[in-house]
């Protein structure tokens, strides 16, 4: 289970996303976000699911390297979707006890579903195609301006590229302290509930310790190299923008334009593919109560 999580790792690779610039990928990435969530409409997922697996083609990440991390948020997805089938409102098909499945909720469901899905992978590539050093230097280059109103962006990107290093670090030790509780006789793979939470006290409090431990190694190791913070501070490898980030600029903004006309004009077009669902949805529901 350790194993399949790929957020905050990097994969190595010799594609045109990796050698792009880091503040492009952070840039296409939000708006990727944004267009997942501005309009409830087929032709606009549509366009963003080729967006999106014509970015993972170019990438060279090998599908399965990149999905096998989907096993982490599974609970998410089935609790989202759970949710929205069986305790959303709207015109009801089934209904026992206190749940009730209706023709807006799987529609809600379907389309959430696809969000998520479709943002959990978008916000991977980027983790997976950016280093730490260069997401950091990047989120600082864009948060620049904000230095006006005495933002510390040096130090707020600083913290987040420490937070995505310390994740792969934290999973392996802690496969590392499972294996050795398993070692000592420990049952974690126990199908009791109550049992599987007590199992988890010895794994969490020497992570924690562990992870305590290191936070102060890195900040004396920090301190004895005389960090200061951003200001003065010099890059080894500067930022600079190539004609491959020129390009993909041009289609980000080409994708979002398009997004945002689909969802305004194939507004009507979605609302019939929905009414046509729901028809047949109460079709196939009279005919399961006749025969019944």
């Amino acid at each position: 289970m350790l194993k399949d999580i790929t957020l905050g790792q990097y994969y190595r690779a010799d594609s045109v996303i990796h050698r792009m610039d880091a503040r492009t990928k952070i840039v296409g990435t939000v708006l990727y976000m944004v267009s997942l969530f501005i309009f409830n409409n087929c032709i606009c997922y549509a366009l963003a699911a080729i967006f999106l697996i014509t970015v993972m083609a170019l990438s060279k990440i090998p599908p399965k390297f990149m999905f096998r991390g989907m096993k982490s948020i599974l609970f998410l997805l089935l609790f989202t979707v759970f949710y929205n089938i069986f305790l959303g409102t709207g015109t009801v098909i089934v209904k026992f006890w206190v749940f009730q499945v209706t023709y807006e909720g799987i529609v809600n469901a379907f389309y959430m579903l696809v969000r998520l899905f479709m943002l959990y992978v978008g916000s991977s590539l980027m983790t997976l195609t950016t280093t730490p050093n260069q997401l950091t230097d990047g989120l600082e280059s864009l948060f620049k301006p904000l230095k006006i109103f005495r933002i510390p962006v040096h130090e707020m990107a600083m913290m987040m590229s420490i937070a995505l290093r310390f994740i792969p670090i934290l999973m392996e030790e802690t496969d590392r302290i499972m294996k050795a509780q398993i070692a000592r006789g420990a049952d974690l793979e126990s199908r009791q509930i109550s049992k599987r939470i007590k199992s988890l006290i010895p794994i969490l409090v020497p992570l924690f310790v562990s992870a305590f431990r290191r936070a102060g190694d890195l900040a004396l190791a920090m301190e004895a190299r005389c960090y200061h913070g951003g200001d003065g501070r010099t890059r080894m490898k500067e930022m600079k923008f190539a004609g491959r980030d020129v390009a993909a600029w041009f289609v980000i903004a080409g994708y979002f334009g398009a997004v945002i006309f689909c969802g305004i004009y194939f507004k009507g077009f979605t609302d019939y593919l929905v009414a046509e669902l729901q028809t047949g949805l109460e079709l196939i529901v009279a005919f399961v109560k006749g025969i019944g």
